[in-house]
């Protein structure tokens, strides 16, 4: 057990915890969110460790606050204050200057609204400019911040400013502590209930998961436990029963963690209807065992490693985001060895937070301020003891610097490239096509399932025009007759919306739903809506996995909404820059084995090392890449409609 004195105008307080067991609790939340973000579909729910940390923050505070109450009849509000901003501040200010430098210097593409990110954190409201602003925290591709993570901070920061004004109130309006902990309850619930009321879907997930309001009852529930069962007042010595009623607790909510942590995905309507409130009710169950003397649980969370971890946490999270970011930017095969470059982000991440906590958090969290101006006075002395330490000014101005100039310069609205006008240009010809589409595909089905029709129409003869778009897909008449007359649903991402006039090309009675950044969760409203309307087509083709890493769950999902009586034809995933590549492409062949009617369409295997089928992001085809994309999806469609 280690002491943590905090001074005050009154007494020395002796605030005593078990810190290396409340390290490891963090060290598990912590290594959760490193899991998930590095190897996303290993760990589903890793970014729930977030919770556990708002039940820590919630626990830890409140605690201190009412032990210095209690001991000294007072609370040094300005003290307090000082503190947080000693612990977070600092290394903060240094991630903001760090990475804004960086996105200035080599990364420009991620300049756009430097200015209000930068300061929306600085006075920690960030969380509430991504509500309006930002993307989802489960966009893993398309232009992924390294800023986003830095929600939480702002919760935190408004958490430290509000909450000991109001628990001071509480303490002296109500005074019973039982009466406290049953308003905290009612508000945590409130808060909970609002998260879920407001979650209606992929519209309002920003809204739900930033919210401080939908969020603040992680936070409630670590100051509820912080009044019922306050550190101080805790046995060290305990019977059996007690002791291994405990050791229970602890070891079931770490399970219960541990199977939503695989579980719980970002995207599922019971993750903010119930499931993040489970997760915080175990971390606080977790934590109460953790917190008391006479349970083992501080004992098993305690080790050198945890410890280390712990201590470094939040330097960890801090600036988890930029390196995976910044290294992925730069490394452009992560998913041939999706392991191997994981460990080096760890590496990475792990040196940086050594670093910023050896030189900077530590340092200037135990400087005495008010010596501020005798520092200055002494640092520019001709001899002065800081010496050659003195040339690190240098290197920190320059930053500061470059991540000025990059602020103001820093567009509030991202420019297009060629890539992005060529997806707007594809995407409205798509609109066009679709309404004439949806008009002939009843007809096109007719024709589809009598065979004697389409028999006759494979004899034709090519037209001059059908004649020029086979020789260009590289299809013969038989493979271009046969898809140009079948009726098909198209759902993708930006892959595919930027390959929508070449597939309508080919596919004359193709209806293309096709959406930047789409990720598999939200194609099921699609074709819920195209079912109702029953403008659903025999043959379904998608297009998804590219923007984020997808479950076998997912795929049954939206086979399931699919319905029977349908093909589904499945893209593989061509994305070499991302982690998820081999794991989305290994779900998708899995699933042509369980489920029947499910085809695979392989354009990773068939755009193997085809370098100059891709625009520089390696990812998207250029109108080579095209052509060549559109004629697989002929070739394989109509190699199985041919075979029916």
């Amino acid at each position: 057990m280690q002491q943590v004195q905090t001074k005050t105008k009154g007494k020395r307080l002796k605030h005593s915890r078990y810190i290396t067991g409340f390290d490891g609790v963090r060290a598990l939340a912590v290594i959760g969110v490193i899991i998930y973000h590095l190897l996303p579909y290993k760990l589903q729910g890793g970014y729930l460790g977030v919770p556990t940390f708002f039940v820590v923050s919630g626990y830890l505070i409140t605690d201190l606050l009412l032990q210095e109450w209690e001991q000294n009849g007072r609370i040094d509000f300005l003290g307090f204050y000082a503190r947080r901003l000693k612990r977070l501040y600092p290394a903060l200010v240094f991630m903001l200057v760090g990475t804004g430098t960086y996105i200035t210097l080599f990364q420009r593409s991620l300049l756009t609204n430097l200015r209000s990110i930068i300061s929306s954190n600085l006075v920690y409201l960030y969380n509430w400019w991504e509500v309006g602003h930002g993307q989802s925290y489960f966009d893993r591709f398309n232009g992924e911040s390294p800023f986003t993570h830095l929600w939480s901070l702002s919760i935190e920061g408004q958490y430290y400013l509000i909450w000991p004004l109001i628990l001071i109130a509480l303490v002296l309006i109500i005074r019973k502590k039982k009466t406290i902990a049953y308003i905290l309850l009612a508000f945590a619930v409130i808060s909970a209930l609002l998260m879920g009321f407001i979650y209606t879907g992929p519209s309002t997930l920003n809204r739900v998961y930033y919210g401080t309001d939908t969020r603040m009852f992680s936070i409630i529930f670590g100051a509820v436990l912080a009044i019922v069962w306050p550190s101080a007042h805790l046995r060290k010595h305990i019977n059996r029963r007690s002791r291994l009623i405990l050791d229970g607790l602890g070891i079931g909510s770490f399970l219960l963690m541990v199977y939503l942590y695989f579980e719980l995905a970002g995207q599922n309507t019971f993750t903010y209807r119930g499931g993040m409130f489970i997760m915080a009710i175990a971390s606080m169950a977790l934590i109460a065992t953790c917190a008391h003397p006479g349970a083992d649980v501080n004992r098993w969370l305690t080790n050198p490693v945890f410890s280390w971890i712990g201590t470094r946490s939040y330097g960890i999270y801090l600036y988890q985001f930029p390196v995976m970011i910044f290294y992925e930017m730069r490394v452009p095969d992560i998913a041939s060895h999706p392991i191997t470059h994981a460990v080096i982000e760890i590496l990475l991440i792990m040196g940086i937070s050594e670093l910023s906590y050896r030189f900077i958090e530590r340092p200037l969290r135990h400087y005495n301020y008010r010596k501020l101006g005798e520092t200055i006075y002494e640092f520019v002395q001709p001899n002065s003891k800081y010496g050659l330490k003195r040339l690190w000014l240098a290197p920190a101005v320059i930053l500061v610097g470059v991540c000025l100039y990059g602020s103001a310069i820093a567009p509030t609205k991202a420019g297009r490239n060629v890539l992005q006008e060529s997806i707007l240009k594809n995407q409205s010809s798509a609109n066009v096509h679709n309404k004439q589409a949806l008009a002939k595909q009843r007809k096109a089905r007719k024709i589809a399932a009598s065979k004697k029709r389409m028999k006759r129409l494979l004899n034709k003869k090519l037209t001059i025009k059908q004649y020029k778009i086979a020789k260009k897909y590289q299809l013969t008449k038989q493979q271009y007759l046969t898809v140009s007359h079948q009726p098909l649903t198209a759902i993708g991402d930006s892959i595919m919306a930027d390959n929508s006039h070449d597939l309508q090309t080919v596919f004359k009675q193709a209806y293309v739903s096709a959406k930047v950044g789409r990720q598999i969760w939200q194609a099921g409203d699609v074709l819920k809506e195209l079912k109702r309307k029953n403008e659903l087509a025999p043959n379904v083709l998608i297009n998804l996995g590219t923007n984020a890493p997808m479950t076998p769950a997912q795929v049954k999902s939206v086979v399931q909404t699919v319905g029977k009586g349908h093909r589904i034809f499945w893209v593989t995933t061509h994305v070499p820059t991302r982690n998820w590549e081999t794991e989305v492409n290994n779900t998708i062949h899995q699933a042509s084995k369980t489920y029947k009617h499910f085809y695979v369409i392989d354009w990773h295997r068939y755009s193997f090392n085809q370098t100059d089928w891709f625009w520089g992001d390696n990812v998207h085809p250029n109108p080579k890449g095209n052509v060549y994309y559109t004629h697989l999806i002929a070739r394989e469609i109509s190699k199985h409609l041919m075979m029916k």
